[in-house]
């Protein structure tokens, strides 16, 4: 039992030595700086998210089957090889190979973070508790995040060498210290060897079964749609808007500070998630996700003065989002398919941004930034109305439905 409760703590140093990717904040300026033109970018956050999008299953299968130490400890050591062919490839193809290797990497640890710390909190019973270590989960990311991007734009005003070599050093701790975690057995079966058969069938039918959870119960698809939609706008105005600050003559340490500020609200937020919650109520909150990603991104498209200022309040919602749908969203899986259900919303995401960030890419250099700012918006409205209308209408239905 004090495994489990070890494996919660244990959990922060594992997220926070995650987190410290110095590279965040300034990969597209450098490569950028290095001749990438705009649509070169798209394109290969694209790929990123087709390399992701065709891996999420099968990464969350191997958590789910063997062991979500086991894959998050491979994901950061593969982290590591990806960074490196991103900080010394000269040639587009190689670095569509290094995007890719960084999807593999995230993949291996998109479902199988939160699968363990949530069965280990079934193991010890306190299941309950997650949307609090959730929330103090996501303010141990951003204060790593704050770190990351006030060190990795400074230190990319001096050489990028720092900042990727220090990147791949946090990586290998990181990958060290996933080792200790203790698995957790709960819903899940002991696997006595390797069978190249038993681990094909048991990927088939462990896949199925998965997919049939989300046919059987569609909320888990809805609250996944509305969490991984609000994702996707977010993320493009994180990247796009580091070329839209550099452009306008800003260096990496002061758009870094920005994102710096974003990520100390947004830990904040994330702390008192449960509370903020508990007042609202869930359908208050879901509203809130939506609306005020919605009104920023519009506003971010027709004053691009205030782009900083609504942008942080874009970001701070995360906080709230990441908490409160975690905690939703995992209320409604099963265990022993846990890893494979979460990778499929990452799946998700990926989808959305293999649609979406090419086409931020092709209409910035086609046009201009304020253009695509413009295209995000009417994505977000179109978005936002398909969410209240459609999908939060039946969520509440099937929620009162149950009482």
């Amino acid at each position: 039992m004090e495994n489990y409760h070890r494996n919660i703590r244990l959990n922060y140093l594992f997220v926070a030595l995650s987190s410290l990717n110095l590279t965040h904040g300034v990969w597209m300026i450098y490569l950028a700086m290095r001749g990438f033109s705009l649509i070169e970018l798209g394109i290969l956050e694209g790929l990123y998210h087709v390399a992701s999008f065709l891996m999420e299953i099968p990464t969350g299968a191997v958590a789910d089957v063997w062991g979500r130490k086991l894959s998050r400890a491979i994901g950061r050591g593969v982290s590591i090889i990806a960074y490196a062919i991103m900080f010394l490839s000269p040639s587009f193809f190689l670095q569509a190979v290094g995007f890719m290797i960084t999807a593999v990497s995230n993949n291996l640890e998109s479902g199988a973070g939160d699968a363990l710390v949530y069965d280990s909190l079934l193991e010890t019973g306190k299941a309950s508790s997650y949307m609090n270590i959730a929330g103090r989960q996501e303010l141990t990311y951003q204060i790593a995040s704050i770190c990351a991007f006030v060190a990795g734009g400074l230190l990319a005003e001096i050489s990028y060498t720092y900042v990727f070599t220090l990147s791949m050093g946090f990586s290998l701790f990181a990958m060290i210290s996933a080792l200790f975690f203790s698995e957790t057995t709960i819903g899940r079966e002991k696997k006595e060897r390797w069978d190249l058969k038993k681990v094909a069938a048991d990927y088939i039918l462990h896949i199925k079964a998965s997919f049939l959870s989300l046919k059987e119960d569609k909320r888990i698809l809805f609250l996944m749609f509305i969490s991984e939609s609000v994702f996707t706008i977010n993320t493009a105005l994180f990247f796009y808007l580091q070329i839209y600050w550099s452009n306008q003559g800003h260096g990496e340490s002061f758009i870094n500070l920005i994102f710096a500020v974003t990520s100390i609200i947004t830990g904040l937020i994330a702390i008192k998630a449960f509370k903020i919650e508990r007042i609202l109520g869930r359908r208050n909150t879901v509203l809130i996700v939506l609306l005020v990603p919605l009104v920023s991104v519009w506003a971010i498209a027709l004053s691009g003065s205030y782009s900083t200022f609504f942008f942080i309040l874009t970001g701070s919602v995360e906080g709230l989002l990441i908490a409160t749908f975690g905690s939703y969203i995992n209320e409604l899986l099963k265990s022993k398919e846990r890893a494979t259900l979460l990778s499929i919303q990452s799946m998700l995401f990926s989808l959305l941004m293999v649609i979406v960030f090419p086409l931020v890419g092709l209409i910035s250099s086609t046009w201009n930034m304020r253009m695509a700012f413009f295209f995000l918006a009417l994505i977000s409205t179109f978005n936002t109305l398909f969410c209240i209308f459609v999908l939060l209408p039946s969520l509440i239905a099937k929620k009162e439905e149950e009482k």
